[in-house]
């Protein structure tokens, strides 16, 4: 049984967030930008995907647009969710007191806040060709469903995974002129990946889950959540592996993956499932996890 006493809330004041007036910091904490794991994981895909494409370098202000990008439509994406599912939010003793879900925050203004987000993810739209621009507007239409999957299936991380990963579709477009199957192996690698860290969070909210008919990956996995996680993340090191021989036929570059794996693998083999705070920061260290991939991608991209 999980100790709810362990159970970190969404809403957290601390950092910069925590200096900002009252209603201000209502609006960056429906953002979520007292949280940035969420932006981080979001937008390493896509410098994964620039590195590999062999713009590690030369291309940095495409990098910074992504983030700038990721930040902003992570932001958006939070508004969003939260906006759909502000009474089942009421109901869940880690999401309780987001804005919405403690009428901090009106549903008119959070309406607002999203269009003001969007806004900015437009700019960094503008800065793309006009084929990676098409390819970033498509996954909008997986953004708007993906909150409605946690009640009708039991994979919700999946569909996660589709939308968390697709900066990697339009990083690898914008870079190497064109998609490729390099791009394609990462992109369906990073998906694995998400399964795999956000089944790791989901086990924080199991009990809550199951009792208002929440569906999750955590709970379809039951007492296999180690060796279902395992699984997914050996998957996303065989896609990544066979992105990277592409980009460059070399032994050596399955040497560059081994601290990305080495790091994976500590996840599992220490993670206990009902361990509430360890599941949380085990899925907080995949930002460390990010940057160990975006090494090995300008390591082997990076043409000498």
């Amino acid at each position: 049984m999980t100790d709810t006493s362990d159970i970190v809330p969404d809403t957290q004041h601390r950092g910069i967030v925590a200096a900002l007036p009252a209603r201000l910091r209502n609006f960056a904490l429906l953002a979520r930008f007292d949280r940035p794991i969420g932006w981080w994981l979001l937008f390493w895909p896509g410098a994964w995907a620039v590195a590999l494409a062999g713009g590690a370098a030369e291309r940095w202000p495409l990098i910074l647009w992504l983030l700038a990008g990721s930040i902003a439509m992570r932001g958006a994406g939070c508004v969003y969710n939260d906006i759909v599912d502000r009474e089942l939010d009421a109901s869940v003793a880690r999401t309780r007191s987001r804005p919405l879900a403690s009428g901090a925050v009106s549903l008119k203004a959070a309406w607002a806040w999203l269009a003001l987000l969007s806004l900015v993810g437009l700019a960094v739209l503008l800065q793309l060709r006009v084929d990676s621009a098409i390819i970033a507007v498509a996954s909008l239409a997986l953004v708007a469903a993906y909150p409605f999957m946690k009640k009708i299936t039991w994979w919700p991380q999946a569909w996660l995974g589709l939308v968390f990963s697709w900066a990697a579709l339009v990083g690898w477009n914008e870079a190497w002129g064109g998609v490729a199957l390099p791009g394609l192996l990462l992109y369906a690698g990073s998906i694995c990946w998400v399964i795999g860290y956000d089944t790791i969070y989901a086990l924080q909210d199991r009990e809550d889950d199951a009792l208002i008919g929440i569906r999750s990956s955590a709970l379809a996995m039951g007492r296999h959540v180690v060796p279902g996680v395992s699984a997914f993340y050996a998957v996303a090191l065989a896609l990544w592996s066979g992105a990277l021989w592409l980009v460059r036929p070399d032994p050596l570059v399955f040497v560059a993956l081994l601290p990305m794996a080495a790091h994976l693998g500590w996840q599992v083999l220490t993670l206990r499932p009902d361990d509430g705070a360890g599941a949380l920061a085990r899925f907080r260290a995949n930002r460390f996890a990010g940057l160990l991939m975006f090494l090995a991608c300008a390591v082997v991209g990076t043409r000498l």
